[in-house]
């Protein structure tokens, strides 16, 4: 029986290689299968190497291994390319969001929304778009599928300039389900939900018993009202002001809004992020050496790609709860010429939107508020134009001072400057 070949760009990443090689170990369909590990830092890729070698002896799956810093080696008849790629991830991100607060910018994450989304955008584009070209001309059937940030404005971008099948994954919906889950005081696996939005700014459509099909708004309702008010406060300011419950997290939600920094001015914890790392290659070392048990830590991530993977590979028709994906018609009062993140259908004829229809007018008109900054950062990124950007920022409702926007603008492309150019 013929096996899929996947080649994983960014495999380096311990955080996310480790959650796909979870995954990817735990799944018999797999056996035998072609795993390509990509990335441009060689000593994190041999760590994550020596790791799936540990995992494929094992599991004695029998994957077919190999690893390179030179994804045009591998990617010849792929079926299935992931990328988690970030350039300087810490390091930039920090002058992301500290750069816009000296010019009086209120913002609390600066990684999906406001000007911090817009360098993510104009850094991180052309290399996506790099390995969508190598794509086009070694496996042009293949899938993408990404989970680089910020997801909408890659999946936009890589929809409207290349006819690569692409598709953006997040756990949000599932941060989002764990969150009413909690609220309810009900088992996380008893219930389910539907959401559609943007990625990071989505809402619960319906909150419903996963075996009765009952409908728990008006119990969360309740519950909600009651509930410990130290939990995602923000996130129950917008619930209450909207009516449907929002993922993923106050800083995220927060990052699309002017009033966002309500839900802290923190930004994200670049120290713990640090302490992590070196907690993740201790660790990663104990599982390769042997003195870690790798069965025992081979546990489900709860991240989708492989469910994607071997539905549409073996025919295998299967529920996706949020998908990154161009919108055309699935939210009929958004634009179009956007991505929006909706519940998909995937089998072996591919990736199925489901139709949305309109959404709440309160909703869509929060979201409507991201589209000019959605399409215009990618525009910006595309054609490598500072005129472009700036228009970018003008139209984010997190700007607050013209001034402002030019300043942060002159000083973080002066920064970014090494990884912006233009790619149409």
């Amino acid at each position: 029986m013929k096996k899929p070949k996947i080649v994983f760009i960014g495999a380096g990443s311990m955080s996310f290689g480790g959650a796909m090689f979870r995954d990817i170990f735990t799944c018999d369909h797999l056996a035998g299968a072609t795993l390509s590990l990509v990335d441009i830092d060689e000593e994190n890729l041999d760590r994550m190497y020596k790791l799936a070698l540990k995992l494929n002896e094992v599991t004695g799956l029998g994957l077919k291994i190999d690893a390179t810093k030179d994804r045009r080696q591998v990617l010849m008849n792929a079926d299935f390319v992931i990328t988690s790629i970030a350039i300087e991830r810490c390091e930039l991100w920090k002058q992301d969001f500290y750069v816009p607060k000296k010019y009086g910018i209120r913002h609390c994450l600066g990684e999906n929304g406001g000007p911090g989304a817009l360098f993510f955008t104009l850094r991180t584009i052309p290399v996506i778009m790099d390995i969508v070209r190598d794509m086009e001309e070694l496996c042009p059937n293949a899938y993408l599928l990404n989970f680089s940030n910020p997801e909408t404005r890659i999946v936009l971008a890589v929809s409207k300039y290349s006819k690569i099948k692409v598709m953006g994954l997040c756990h949000g919906i599932f941060m989002g389900r764990d969150a009413v889950s909690r609220i309810l005081g009900r088992d996380y696996d008893s219930i389910e939900v539907l959401g559609a939005g943007m990625n990071h700014f989505q809402w619960l459509l319906s909150i419903r018993d996963k075996e009765t099909g009952e409908d728990l708004y008006p119990e969360f309702k309740e519950k909600e009202r009651d509930f410990d008010p130290e939990f995602m406060p923000y996130s129950r300011k917008m619930y209450r002001a909207f009516g449907l419950w929002p993922t993923c997290s106050d800083d995220h939600l927060g990052e699309y809004q002017a009033y966002g920094w309500e839900a802290g001015e923190h930004g994200y914890d670049f120290d713990g992020d640090a302490k992590e790392r070196i907690r993740m290659k201790e660790e990663i070392a104990k599982l390769t050496s042997g003195e870690l048990d790798a069965k025992l830590w081979l546990t489900s991530s709860g991240e989708q790609a492989v469910r994607v993977m071997t539905s549409i590979f073996f025919n295998k028709r299967e529920f996706i709860e949020a998908g990154v994906v161009y919108n055309d018609g699935a939210i009929t009062n958004l634009s179009g010429d956007i991505a929006v993140e909706i519940p998909v259908i995937t089998d072996g004829s591919g990736i199925h939107k489901l139709h949305i229809g309109d959404l709440p007018l309160g909703i869509a008109n929060l979201l409507n508020m991201q589209v000019g900054p959605q399409q215009l950062s990618v525009e910006a990124a595309m054609r490598g134009s500072k005129e472009i950007a700036l228009q970018a920022l003008l139209c984010d409702p997190v700007i607050n001072s013209y001034e402002a926007a030019v300043k942060l603008l002159d000083e973080l492309w002066e920064i970014n400057i090494p990884y912006i150019r233009p790619v149409l």
